[in-house]
């Protein structure tokens, strides 16, 4: 007798669709906002407790963000609903700093009913083209029949490649209709989209030839062996390669950070030895990192002496900035081991030796009066110093943007990948919180600490509404020095002292806490510090620690707007 895989099918609404997708997909955590349009789905989603957990926020951006969060510390796509009109516009700076970090995100907008679309109806705007910048892939749905294989596409493109934000708008007749369902089928490829470069074996035999002739090669670790889940296969050739290893903002805690080949970061607010020594390398190799221009500086003064290596899973990075001269496409978790089976192993004791000389350098002209100052006002250097003593690197650091954040980045240790969770390409003050918050329920391992100054944590303080609520155990340090610090400091340092609207004034923010039911303490001397970050630690659940910090500090070694990477400058003698 002939064997039929027979489909059964049932009658769902679009709503219960989309909701089965997400369980399919593995969806946990939805974060959002409902709203007329996107009613349906949060109408269906009661039928789904214990099966999906919902986190209301008190902002659209701030389930966007908190989505991030999840995504980056697990890897997992984040998933965000919100209704049609503001819901929806409020997503967009979500969007476009997940688009460009590379966080695999599904955002579901509600939107008014198909024949009202193009009438200027209530709360209807034209989400398509607002977004459409801003996002890898959008689609609007206005029949329930489409959401099975749009959602399953959708999925798949967001974390597919090179990763980024998808948005789904639909219609809300499409939430309302009920239509035959036979079940969800998950996608694995799609006609025309090669998210996966097959490698060149050419260029990485040329690869591997020039760093096997180099006398002082240079490595560069981006997001990209984050994203591409290609961790070990970097520490492998990067151990084999005997080759320095510095990293960008994102690709930081790809690698201990006190690994015997690590160098420190590279950037505008980097270590110095990594930025001078770009300028003195025979060979860079850059893994997954597109060499923005917080990396280098002056472009027509970057490693100009240096063959460029460039691996990267997305070919539109090659060549883009800089020029590669063995351009190595694909998934560096494919591209990586292929090309440490046909490197040498050496050792390269001198060039190392440079990279310590540098950092001595640093240390006598900077990082000691940063991270051990004897008196004064506290920096915020000291404080990450003493949370590292705490936490010894076993922590998910969420850091907001600004001085706080480059200090954090500079000094923070980390032992772990996806531990660093930071807004890196479009430096979006509010980030932190939400973040933080999205991340507590992407990371179940070790504790989140959110640093944050007090510029960014006024630009989503509502979320403190979302803490009280949810419970997330997160730790919120804010390092407050009474000034939007890094704009501050570009005016003291560029525009002649000229500070105009930077003197930003905080409410009590353990007073706030508190009327959130949220503990704090505030601390202003520094033989306070660590007995109040300790508390802070140990404390069950979520707490608000304050530490008022120099108002005039600056964070250095810094790279002058302008200038090259060798021309970076350790103070503000320059």
């Amino acid at each position: 007798m002939e064997n039929l895989n027979l489909v059964v099918e049932t009658e769902l609404n679009g709503s219960r669709i989309i909701l089965e997708a997400f369980l399919q997909e593995g969806v946990k955590t939805v974060f959002g906002y409902p709203g007329g349009a996107i009613i349906p789905i949060y109408d269906a989603l009661y039928d789904y407790q214990g099966r999906l957990e919902h986190i209301l926020v008190r902002h659209e951006q701030a389930a966007v963000h908190a989505a991030q969060g999840l995504a980056r510390v697990s890897g997992e796509v984040g998933v965000v609903l919100a209704t049609s009109g503001p819901g929806a516009t409020n997503l967009v700076t979500g969007l476009a700093d997940a688009l460009l970090d590379n966080t695999p995100l599904v955002c579901i907008t509600g939107q008014v009913f198909e024949h009202l679309l193009g009438t200027d109806a209530f709360q209807e705007i034209d989400v398509m083209n607002i977004t459409s910048p801003v996002t890898k892939w959008n689609y609007q749905v206005t029949d329930a029949n489409e959401l099975p294989e749009v959602l399953a596409k959708a999925f798949y493109i967001a974390r597919s490649g090179r990763p980024g934000p998808v948005l789904i708008d639909v219609t809300k007749n499409a939430q309302l209709q009920t239509v035959s369902y036979a079940g969800y089928s998950p996608c694995h490829s799609l006609r025309s989209y090669r998210p996966d470069p097959l490698p060149s074996v050419e260029n990485i035999e040329k690869a591997a030839s020039l760093i096997n002739a180099s006398e002082k090669p240079f490595i560069i670790a981006g997001q990209g062996i984050i994203l591409g889940k290609a961790e070990n296969e970097f520490l492998e050739f990067a151990e084999q390669s005997g080759i320095p290893v510095a990293w960008t903002v994102l690709g930081m805690s790809a690698i201990p950070t006190d690994h015997p080949q690590a160098v420190g970061m590279v950037g505008m607010h980097g270590n110095y030895g990594p930025n001078v020594l770009s300028n003195q390398c025979d060979v860079l190799i850059a893994v997954g990192m597109r060499f923005d221009d917080r990396v280098t500086g002056r472009l027509d003064q970057y490693v100009k002496q240096a063959k460029v290596i460039h691996l990267d899973i997305d070919q539109a990075e090659i060549n883009k900035n800089v020029k590669a001269d063995v351009p190595v496409l694909g998934n560096c978790k494919q591209t990586l081991p292929l090309l440490t089976e046909r490197i040498k192993n050496k050792k390269y004791p001198e060039w190392h030796q440079r990279f310590k000389d540098c950092y001595k350098t640093e240390q006598i002209s900077l990082i000691t009066e940063e991270l051990y100052p004897e008196e004064g006002e506290m920096t915020m250097g000291e404080v990450i110093r003493s949370l590292n003593e705490m936490t010894e690197g076993h922590a998910v650091i969420v850091t907001d943007v600004g001085q706080h954040q480059m200090a954090t980045c500079r000094y923070s240790q980390f032992k772990h990948s996806r531990t660093n969770i930071t807004s890196g390409g479009l430096g979006t003050m509010g980030f932190c919180l939400p973040a933080a918050i999205g991340a507590s329920y992407g990371n179940h391992t070790y504790p989140v600490i959110a640093v944050m100054g007090d510029g960014g944590a006024q630009m989503n303080i509502q979320e403190l509404g979302t803490v009280m609520q949810y419970h997330p155990d997160i730790k919120i340090l804010i390092l407050n020095n009474c000034y939007l610090g890094m704009v501050r400091q570009w005016q003291e340092l560029f525009h002649e002292e000229r500070y105009s609207s930077v003197d930003i004034q905080s409410p009590d923010f353990v007073q706030v806490a508190k009327g959130y039911h949220i503990p704090g303490r505030k601390v202003s001397e520094r033989e306070d510090l660590n007995a109040a970050l300790q508390e802070m630690l140990e404390h069950k659940g979520a707490f608000l620690l304050e530490v008022m910090t120099g108002k005039k500090h600056n964070v250095f070694p810094m790279i002058p707007q302008g200038k090259s990477v060798s021309e970076i400058v350790l103070n503000n003698k320059f």
